[in-house]
């Protein structure tokens, strides 16, 4: 066996540690919690109010705070104990979503109270991946980001169904109050099976200062390109925004839009799989650049309006080779310095988040003009320009 071929880490070795499986089950608590959530709170307001505005500003007021609170509390997870921040921001989630599940609660205080519940998700999830890089070491961190990705879409493929069943079934309060027994849970099985570290942060790090994380990822040459290359997905997000127009455009009916939207996340789970299991990390790096060049090429093929067949196999390649992803993240989590990684997984998280919704907008504001389908091949050939760009004028950047 020569340097390069080392061998691979299992699925099993990494299922085997008992931190990451309480790492993995809280963070699926939270996301089955926030996913039945989601479908709660937009039954509620739709529900009190007849308004399809208000309801699409209820979601969206799930989703915009984490741009803020990425940068802006991510260094919590640096400057104190990463167990404790987790802990504590599901303490804090779980009393908040309680106070939300009070009946006849108005709409603006369940607004109020909606918006530090996201905002908390960032120095959680920074806390999280920080400490899973503290419990897995080597190659084993990229397969649990992998075991992690993979979770993440099946349930967003299974939560709202779910969710809707659920709520439809016990009301929309009540699906609160199941929301914040979720993120109580989670506190549990951290407190119980994580160990206590020391904070990351010693001293009068840069990562006490908000914009230290991105200071720190921009001028390093070698974080910056990782997190270019994960950030550049947002071109490839617009099919998802445009799953409705696209779908009436080849003559499909409402029931296509799910499956549309399904084919890319079933196949970037697959992927995912796929690349942290059967590939040693060597050859999964040099891979990285090739498939993030690649991730846009099915897409461009949208501007012949192909019927639904060959769209959803489009779909999926580009969900299967959207899989250096996970290889991108485990790079610039790795490259991170200790002291602020908690920070950079925020910065970087918020990026990515930023982006699709940019790339959403964009691409909404182009199917206006010029079509779905002219609008989802025109993003993704500016992504792979924008992937040859990055790789080129980042050349030698990932050494």
């Amino acid at each position: 066996m020569t340097v390069e071929e080392k061998p691979r880490t299992t699925l099993g070795e990494v299922l085997a540690i008992g931190e990451f499986r309480a790492l993995w089950l809280a963070h699926t608590l939270s996301l089955v919690g926030d996913q039945v959530a989601r479908v709660a709170l937009a039954v509620l307001v739709y529900g009190r109010t007849g308004s399809v505005s208000l309801t699409a500003l209820t979601y969206a007021l799930t989703l915009v705070p984490a741009l803020v609170s990425g940068p802006l509390l991510g260094g919590l997870a640096d400057r104190y104990p990463r167990r404790r921040v987790m802990i504590a921001a599901d303490v804090v989630r779980a009393v908040l979503m309680l106070a939300m599940a009070v009946p006849g609660l108005p709409l603006p205080a369940i607004g109020v109270l909606l918006v530090p519940v996201v905002m908390l998700n960032a120095p959680f999830n920074a806390a999280r991946l920080a400490t899973l890089s503290d419990v897995l070491p080597g190659d084993r961190y990229a397969v649990g980001l992998g075991i992690t990705h993979t979770t993440q879409q099946a349930i967003q493929l299974l939560g709202f169904g779910g969710g809707g069943l659920l709520v439809a079934a016990l009301g929309p309060n009540v699906a609160l109050l199941l929301d914040a027994a979720t993120f109580a849970g989670c506190a549990l099985v951290l407190r119980a099976f994580v160990r206590h570290r020391p904070a990351a942060a010693t001293g009068k790090a840069p990562s006490r200062t908000t914009l230290g994380g991105i200071r720190t990822l921009w001028s390093d040459r070698r974080l910056r390109y990782y997190a270019s290359l994960s950030w550049l997905y947002s071109f490839f997000v617009v099919p998802e925004a445009l799953a409705a127009p696209y779908t009436a455009a080849i003559g499909q009916d409402a029931a296509a839009v799910g499956v549309f939207m399904a084919a890319d996340p079933v196949c970037s789970a697959v992927g995912t799989l796929l690349i942290t299991r059967l590939l040693p990390p060597e050859r999964r790096a040099r891979l990285m650049v090739p498939l993030a060049v690649l991730t846009g090429v099915p897409l461009v093929l949208f501007a012949w309006l192909p019927g639904m067949p060959a769209s959803l196999v489009l779909l999926g390649l580009t969900g299967l080779l959207s899989s250096y992803m996970v290889v991108a993240h485990a790079l610039l989590f790795r490259a991170a310095p200790e002291e602020q990684r908690g920070q950079i997984i925020a910065v970087g998280s918020a990026g990515l988040v930023g982006g699709q919704g940019l790339g959403v907008l964009a691409g909404g504001v182009l199917g206006d003009l010029i079509g779905p389908h002219l609008a989802i091949a025109g993003c993704a050939a500016v992504g792979i320009a924008m992937a040859v760009l990055i790789t080129v004028s980042g050349k030698g950047g990932a050494r």
